[in-house]
């Protein structure tokens, strides 16, 4: 946990600078749930980050990748991310969730899914990758 903390900071430091970074009401909401130490500094990071919208075609979306079995079915979780993200046409989604959604296995069905809904696909990565450290045997 220490090592994603620091190579999350050393991202985020070097991408705030470079790149249009954005957050959605769904990763405020979980990080507000969230316990953990560094729960109150995320917050705070994400706090001046420009907020997508949660429109109600992302819901369908959120749905039909439940269907599809591309996430798991909470509607609230990962799909939503995904969802939102996809609508949006975000180029990057970045995350440490290495299970289901920076998983190198898992991309070719989320694209076929996503093609199937004339939805864009964002790039699933983690901070390390962005950062060009390789963490593709992480499972967390």
């Amino acid at each position: 946990m220490v090592a994603r903390r620091e190579w999350t900071h050393a991202w985020w430091t070097k991408a705030s600078v470079t790149t249009e970074m954005v957050t959605s009401l769904a990763v405020v909401e979980e990080l507000e749930r969230g316990e953990f130490a560094a729960r109150e500094d995320c917050l705070t990071l994400t706090a001046a980050l420009p907020v997508l919208a949660i429109e109600p075609p992302i819901l369908e979306i959120v749905e039909a990748y439940i269907r599809h079995r591309v996430m798991p079915a909470d509607p609230a979780g990962d799909a939503l991310h995904l969802a939102i993200a996809s609508y949006h046409r975000c180029d990057f989604l970045v995350t440490w969730n290495c299970k289901h959604l920076a998983n190198a296995n898992k991309f070719g069905h989320i694209r076929r899914v996503n093609g199937l809904l004339d939805l864009f696909t964002p790039a699933l990565v983690t901070p390390l990758q962005l950062l060009g450290g390789n963490d593709d045997d992480d499972e967390g």
